[in-house]
């Protein structure tokens, strides 16, 4: 890890080790340009992204060396049997009959449920802790974060995560069908006590990826933490919290989580109908261009 001239560097401050699990899309570069400039402004951040792949792509290696931010640049590929499904482009024409439109579109239903339901970043992840684990001692002051690619951070949210003795959470907002899901507190004793999830409320943890951190001492001390695929869709969380702490140790963050400073927002999926008709004939409107 070098400490890149770009970042103000505090040899005192705990480093923020911002995790997060990528794969190539059309908007992966879009959506890791977005997240690169915000991790800019964020002193003592070091950025662990891994790549789902056989091996690194140059799009991800050209963008890290751009950033001029502290790095690790890993990949690992999902097991065949959770592989995100292939999207399929339907045709559907006008002379379609009823009954074959509606067995494609449920058949798209199907793709989507079971794409939104697999377990998604489980081997990315856990790369990510294995290299955290073998690299760092318990004299290294940080915390880690599972910061994915497709939402909006403010830049507080790091300031609130820094100092974490063990486990620290705050709400997430535009989540689990509902404007912020977020931790419930004991107003006397600053505790969390519950949460305001609609989707599956007797998850253990029912909180998203972004809504939480994790002190990386904590991390080295329960070396056999790890995220699991037999594990139900939206589990994830609480599969690795239940391995970390529990909900009286919690530790609220963001004005005792009364403020958003995190946000859901993925990107919209472009709608590529032109280009797939250039690749129909052998043509793309990228040649030559990473876009």
């Amino acid at each position: 890890m070098c400490q890149r001239d770009c970042q103000h560097w505090d040899p005192e401050a705990p480093v923020i080790y911002a995790v997060t699990p990528t794969y190539a899309r059309p908007v992966q570069k879009a959506e890791l340009t977005r997240l690169s400039q915000t991790l800019m402004h964020v002193s003592n951040l070091h950025w662990i992204v891994i790549e789902d792949a056989v091996k690194k792509s140059s799009l991800v290696e050209n963008l890290l060396a751009r950033t001029n931010l502290n790095h690790t640049h890993l990949f690992v590929q999902t097991p065949v049997p959770y592989r995100r499904k292939g999207s399929v482009n339907y045709s559907i024409t006008n002379n379609c009959d009823f009954f074959i439109t509606n067995i494609i579109m449920i058949s798209m239903f199907f793709n989507l449920f079971s794409f939104f339901f697999q377990p998604r970043g489980v081997e990315q992840r856990n790369a990510a802790l294995r290299w955290l684990r073998k690299n760092k001692t318990m004299n290294d002051k940080g915390v880690v974060y599972f910061a994915d690619d497709d939402n909006s951070y403010s830049l507080q949210v790091f300031d609130e995560m820094r100092y974490t003795k063990e486990v620290s959470v705050w709400p997430v907002g535009l989540v689990g069908g509902l404007m912020v899901e977020k931790p419930i507190l004991n107003l006397t004793t600053g505790k969390v006590v519950g949460w305001n999830s609609a989707w599956r409320p007797d998850r253990p943890f029912p909180i998203d990826m972004a809504g939480f951190a994790i002190s990386l001492q904590h991390i080295l001390k329960k070396s056999k933490a790890y995220f699991a695929y037999n594990v139900s869709g939206g589990f994830q969380e609480s599969h690795i919290l239940q391995q970390l702490t529990v909900r009286e140790n919690l530790e609220p963050k963001a004005d005792n989580c009364t403020q958003v400073l995190v946000w859901h927002t993925r990107t919209e999926g472009p709608r590529l109908t032109e280009e797939n008709k250039l690749i129909a004939r052998g043509i793309h409107s990228d040649v030559g261009l990473e876009v």
